[in-house]
């Protein structure tokens, strides 16, 4: 697997410490400017920058060009005492768009004023930043060929292009079934292929799993796109963290650490960060807490904004780790429906929602899985909510405009 490095971050200063992890252990003396869009990493701006900033002898200097949804931002790093370097001298300098110096917490994945607003990325044709929206829809494991192509097959006729399969499966018990692993992804890409699937979330449970899908996908011919998801069993395994985001081949969808509070599930996906993959989605799937009774797991659904805020990272939810089964309410709405509603409604950016054509025959969580003929109202179900919550925003807009506009006419 020539092209994914899993080894370190791949830059000029070595290959274990590149100009991340110099962030990382110098933050909290940080300063990051960031480069005007048209600017050229090897150009004349560049030089008089650093030509400028080389009267400073104990500042450290590292670039990196960013990705983010709709552009590559050039940011050239200051590590060292940065307090006396002139913040408005840097700003009035050609070429430079923004000066920020960098907060304690969240170095790579939070707001520090001035960076790009959010991480969004496009990958395989599909966005994930903080104002869209996908739903992926699937079996928590795979099973069969048939069960695979039937669930495909259902979500083209609604129009569902992102999808879940579980293949590497971290189980309770060492005798329950732990996925087909390697072995069931060559028809599980074509029959991707085959119905226009476009990114599939994928658990990866160590390093070797990440080269077995690129391996996999490559001799595929790349029919379509992977996820790697680190699972709540793995939310601290730093190791794993390390090497999904020391390669840059796939995304990652990091979710939230059962146990875990916000900000150790945060920090964790500051090691992916760190490692120079940002391409991350944070997942909220419930906290363990017997005061979530009787569903599975405490929502947490109301984190959503608060990550939102805190971080640039597009938010998923997991409404059927955290509820853990179909039961109806008076109303007639499954509890799955409403917990979805509850984070659609607080502005997810992305729902992992498990599927199963048999629920009766899955090899895992039949029970929690809705079936083909709920499908088509959940689907609905969710385009109706996110609406609203669209409407709520722009009037949410409007009102923050309208104060504005009559705070100025006051002065």
């Amino acid at each position: 697997m020539k092209s994914v490095k899993l080894t370190g971050l791949p830059d000029q200063h070595g290959p274990f410490e590149g100009p991340m992890q110099i962030l990382w252990r110098y933050s909290t003396r940080a300063m990051i400017i960031i480069m005007k869009p048209d600017v050229d990493p090897a150009g004349q701006e560049i030089q008089q920058l650093l030509d400028y900033l080389a009267q400073f002898p104990d500042i450290q200097t590292r670039s990196a060009g960013i990705r983010g949804a709709s552009r590559v931002v050039n940011e050239i790093y200051l590590i060292g005492p940065t307090h006396h370097v002139p913040i408005e001298t840097l700003e009035r300098m050609p070429g430079v768009e923004k000066v920020v110096r960098v907060s304690s917490k969240y170095r790579q994945i939070g707001r520090h004023g001035g960076q790009l607003d959010e991480l969004g990325f496009i990958y395989n044709g599909v966005e994930f930043s903080q104002e869209t929206f996908n739903c992926f829809t699937g079996p928590c494991a795979v099973d069969t060929p048939d069960n695979v192509e039937t669930m495909f097959r259902n979500m083209q006729k609604v129009g569902l292009v992102t999808a879940r399969m579980g293949v590497y499966k971290p189980r309770t018990s060492p005798y329950d079934f732990q996925g087909h692993g390697q072995s069931c992804l060559p028809w599980l890409f074509e029959l991707a292929g085959k119905y226009g699937i476009k990114v599939i979330a994928m658990e990866v449970l160590k390093e070797i799993h990440i080269e077995e899908i690129y391996e996999e996908l490559e001799k595929a011919g790349r029919p379509t796109g992977v996820m790697l998801q680190i699972g709540t069993r793995n939310a601290q395994n730093f190791e794993l963290l390390k090497a999904a985001g020391s390669q840059k081949e796939f995304p990652v969808l990091y979710k939230r650490g059962m146990g875990l509070s916000l900000e150790d599930s945060l920090n964790a996906c500051e090691y992916i960060a760190s490692e120079g993959n940002r391409n991350i989605v944070f997942c909220l799937r419930g906290v363990q807490s017997r005061l979530g009774d009787p569903h599975r797991n405490l929502v947490d659904f109301a984190h959503v904004p608060v990550v939102k805020r805190l971080t640039r990272l597009p938010v998923c939810i997991d409404p059927t780790h955290s509820v853990g089964s179909k039961d109806r309410a008076p109303d007639g709405l499954m509890d799955i429906f409403h917990v979805s509603a509850q984070g659609i409604i607080a502005g997810a950016n992305m729902i992992l929602v498990e599927f199963h054509p048999r629920p009766e025959m899955a090899l895992c969580d039949g029970h929690q899985a809705l079936t083909m003929q709920e499908l088509e109202h959940y689907v609905a179900d969710v385009e109706l909510v996110r609406k609203c919550y669209l409407e709520r925003v722009n009037m949410a807009r409007q009102a923050i405009f309208k104060n504005w506009h009559q705070g100025k006419k006051e002065a």
